[in-house]
């Protein structure tokens, strides 16, 4: 019998997800800005009390290696934008998803976006998995909202893996 798309989609999130949460439960606030390189991404605190993210429109040479901190940052922009298009919404722009900060406020942010997902994820029906969307690519790609949760699939779990890999590499 075959899998429904949404299904197999679902099942590959939760496992991504499952590798995410073993590693969200054992982040100590002191890892989110530690610095691996010298040359690295991270957030910074900002005037108003928050963070702002390192950023350029043009990747840099040599790459920055990124922060656990720039990295859930990162997580939680594409991943609200995500949502925003899912859900037919204005996206919302670089500049207005702001970083929790270290520990607890970040996981919370993090488990929140997870929870609008699965709950996303549940409202669509086999004819929304084809309708088109505009991202993460230009909406002339044609790409349609199964590629769109392929992406956020492959996303996390390449953030998954540089954050586990920043984790243990501080240990």
């Amino acid at each position: 019998m075959p899998v429904p798309t949404v299904t197999l989609l679902r099942w590959q999130f939760d496992l991504t997800w499952s590798l995410f949460d073993y590693h969200l439960a054992r982040l100590e606030p002191a890892d989110f800005r530690w610095e691996p390189a010298a040359v690295c991404w991270t957030v910074r605190p900002d005037a108003d009390g928050g963070w702002t993210p390192d950023w350029a429109d043009v990747e840099p040479d040599p790459v920055p290696v990124p922060t656990i901190a720039w990295i859930t940052w990162h997580m939680g922009w594409w991943w609200s934008v995500a949502l925003d298009h899912l859900r037919g919404r204005p996206a919302r722009r670089r500049e207005d998803v702001r970083w929790p900060g270290p520990g607890e406020a970040t996981i919370a942010w993090l488990r929140d976006l997870r929870a609008q997902w699965l709950a996303a994820l549940d409202d669509l029906t086999d004819a929304d998995l084809d309708a088109t969307v505009g991202f993460p690519w230009p909406p002339e790609a044609g790409h349609t909202v199964t590629h769109l949760i392929g992406w956020v699939n492959a996303e996390l779990m390449k953030n998954v893996a540089e954050i586990g890999q920043l984790r243990l590499l501080r240990q």
